[in-house]
């Protein structure tokens, strides 16, 4: 059975993550880390005006099984909705753990990852780079809603927005 576990397409997409590495200024950044086997991951994202993914990159340090879900994920996160990615980490989730179908969508590769079920020692390994990507994607949204309501340009502006002009941004406790 663990052959099965660890198909050749498994290994082969563990061996072509893409998008490795870090960002230079991310918007967001997610860190996820399984307790069980230490595996983790690193997520850099920058978002457009749309609030879509416009660049990212990942740093996994996992076993094959996180690997290749890495390089499921790297293969279709730019151009990703939150929703999308908070909907594809809880599809998969439901998947591992209770039976289900899996993500649908730009996420639906990841149902290669479906042999991982009937082993859940393994199930945090798999899920490290979607919880990672739906913090780092969570804190750019939040940079982004600093920046525009509050007028706190950010060190690396969201691409398609411009500034808020400080003069024209009321602060808290004056008219």
């Amino acid at each position: 059975m663990i052959d099965d576990l660890y198909s050749t397409r498994i290994l082969t997409l563990a061996a072509n993550m893409p998008h490795a590495g870090r960002l230079t200024l991310p918007h967001g950044t997610g860190e996820q880390v399984a307790k069980l086997c230490g595996s983790k991951a690193i997520v850099d994202v920058k978002i457009d005006g749309n609030s879509r993914i416009a660049d990212f990159a990942q740093e996994v340090k996992a076993c094959a099984l996180g690997q290749a879900a890495a390089a499921l994920v790297g293969e279709v996160a730019i151009g990703a909705t939150l929703a999308e990615v908070r909907e594809a980490r809880d599809d998969m989730l439901a998947m591992l753990k209770y039976g289900g179908d899996g993500p649908e969508g730009r996420f639906e590769g990841l149902r290669a990852m479906k042999q991982v079920a009937d082993y859940p020692a393994r199930h945090a390994s798999t899920m490290v780079v979607l919880e990672a990507l739906v913090k780092a994607h969570e804190e750019a949204m939040e940079t982004w809603l600093d920046s525009c309501v509050l007028g706190r340009p950010t060190a690396d502006a969201i691409p398609g927005e411009d500034p808020i002009e400080p003069e024209r941004t009321r602060r808290v406790g004056q008219a």
